[in-house]
């Protein structure tokens, strides 16, 4: 079965395969009108179950408007619907929902609840975000990169801010994809050093660094993500602006990166936090190609999974 759970679980051919099929993909939609199908209908026949425990813009409207575009249909299910692991199990789940649908994405919070999904499921798993790893936008993220600057291979991509869920996908991608990555951020909000010693194992430079001028020097790529989720209590908002406001991603900032590098942030942003609006509407910002491609390589992480 061919799921898509993490990015190091891929094979490195297996993910140039995708990115080369998501360039493909949107070379081929070029001018067309946003909501007519592909030519090439993979998808055509098949139903795609798309579970969201946790809330979505991006995740939800890229897979059901990918899935239509491919020919497919969407059952859009909510974790208030499903409810699961309160009730039914989720392998239970797993298993009734193959028997209905041809994929499953899932969006949920414990990195384990998708875990179990596809150790029983009949049918390929995405994985649309887990409190541990966010893939699907790490892959859209470097065909964003590419199709801006060429490969990504030898690159240096910094990162600021909090070392979480984005970040370890980025650590699994500097491992596959061969760029050497920069951590910048509060000690208190390190990413797990398991991402960050199995990237170094595969022969990339991934390095902390406390002082965020001297971490962005020669930065091919500047990346950050919210410093709080929406969702978080005031208090929690408070702590996290007070440890991450020496991280802000301004223009000052940038000015210490290559003249050319990139400014990427995942949305949705809190602008003027975590990003100025300077930077983030600024020439080097490409965050709503960013925001486009989850589309198109999410339509080619699907195709993958359904390729025999």
């Amino acid at each position: 079965m061919k799921h898509f759970l993490d990015i190091d679980k891929t094979s490195v051919a297996e993910l140039h395969g995708m990115i080369a099929d998501a360039k493909a993909i949107k070379n081929a939609r070029n001018g067309r009108p946003r909501g007519a199908p592909d030519d090439d209908l993979p998808l055509k026949d098949n139903m795609v179950a798309l579970i969201f425990e946790k809330p979505s813009t991006r995740t939800r409207v890229s897979f059901d408007v990918g899935v239509r575009q491919m020919g497919g249909q969407t059952m859009v299910l909510s974790g208030s619907e499903m409810q699961l692991g309160h009730g039914e199990t989720v392998a239970d789940t797993a298993r009734v929902l193959s028997r209905y649908v041809d994929l499953i994405m899932i969006r949920t919070f414990e990195e384990a609840t998708l875990l179990e999904m596809a150790e029983h499921a009949t049918v390929p798993v995405i994985n649309g975000l887990t409190n541990r790893t966010h893939p699907c936008q790490i892959m859209a993220d470097i065909l964003t990169f590419e199709e801006h600057r060429g490969p990504i291979a030898g690159k240096k991509v910094v990162w600021c801010g909090d070392g979480n869920n984005v970040f370890a996908s980025f650590a699994h991608a500097a491992g596959q994809f061969g760029f050497d990555l920069v951590f910048s951020g509060p000690e208190p909000l390190d990413p797990e050093m398991g991402f960050v010693e199995q990237a170094r194992a595969k022969g990339v430079s991934v390095e902390i660094d406390r002082d965020p001028a001297r971490a962005v020097a020669g930065a091919d790529l500047v990346v950050t993500d919210t410093w709080v989720s929406m969702h978080d209590a005031p208090s929690a908002r408070e702590r996290r602006h007070n440890q991450l406001r020496p991280y802000q991603v301004n223009e000052e900032l940038m000015r210490h990166a290559n003249p050319d590098a990139l400014f990427m942030h995942c949305l949705p942003a809190h602008r003027n936090e975590e990003a100025t609006n300077g930077v983030m509407d600024g020439p080097n910002s490409v965050i709503f190609d960013e925001a486009e491609n989850r589309l198109h390589a999410q339509k080619a992480i699907m195709r993958w999974c359904l390729t025999p």
